[in-house]
């Protein structure tokens, strides 16, 4: 559909320009788009990686934590977990992923005293090795969050980039060419018309001699 505009030359030149700008910038956003896919791609194969490397670590560990819980009651399991090491802090931050800037949460440094073994002389070897593996399970966890939120924004952040390439490419781009299509053919058809009135004009004044 073409734009209602006057058919002028300079209303012409305005919207060849604009069609130069739409064409560069549908272009660029093709450019991003691939390599968001690019990006996109490797976080997924990434995050695949890491959550079947985490339930596989998460699994062992939770069997463990079974085994040992038939041993114990449940006030055992409170005050065992009670005199465990203080819990790891944690800090948000961000990254930047193609120019999409996405959240990221990183683990402080911990302190010496939050680096030992959690050790339970009353307690079963199935239950300190199940805490020992749930605690080292910390890090890989914070990475699986921030490279799962990542996946979310990039999808999202992709999908907008088509919109818009979508809408440069079906409507704003066939519009503005319609529309130059038009001016050029009124342009012409005033042209041929002053034309033929110059001719006129002169076949009148030929004839009067």
């Amino acid at each position: 559909m073409r734009l209602n505009v006057n058919p002028t030359r300079m209303e012409r030149g305005k919207q060849k320009g604009r069609l130069k700008t739409a064409n560069r910038g549908k272009k660029l956003l093709k450019d991003k788009s691939d390599e968001m896919i690019r990006s996109f791609l490797a976080i997924v194969r990434q995050n695949r990686e890491l959550r079947n490397r985490i339930e596989d670590e998460l699994s062992s560990a939770l069997r463990l934590f079974i085994s040992a819980r038939c041993q114990m009651s449940a006030t055992e399991i409170e005050d065992a977990v009670s005199n465990m090491a203080a819990p790891p802090k944690f800090s948000a931050g961000t990254n930047n992923i193609m120019g999409l800037i996405v959240p990221k949460i990183e683990l402080k440094k911990i302190t010496e005293q939050q680096t030992k073994k959690p050790i339970f002389i009353s307690t079963p070897a199935s239950f300190d090795r199940s805490i020992e593996m749930l605690s080292a399970l910390t890090a890989p966890l914070i990475d699986l969050a921030n490279i799962e939120k990542s996946c979310d924004m990039l999808a999202e952040e992709i999908q907008k980039v088509r919109r818009r390439i979508n809408s440069l490419e079906y409507i704003m781009i066939p519009n503005t060419q319609e529309t130059i299509k038009y001016i050029t053919m009124k342009l012409d058809e005033d042209q041929r018309g002053q034309q033929i009135r110059v001719m006129k004009v002169k076949a009148l004044q030929t004839g009067g001699k």
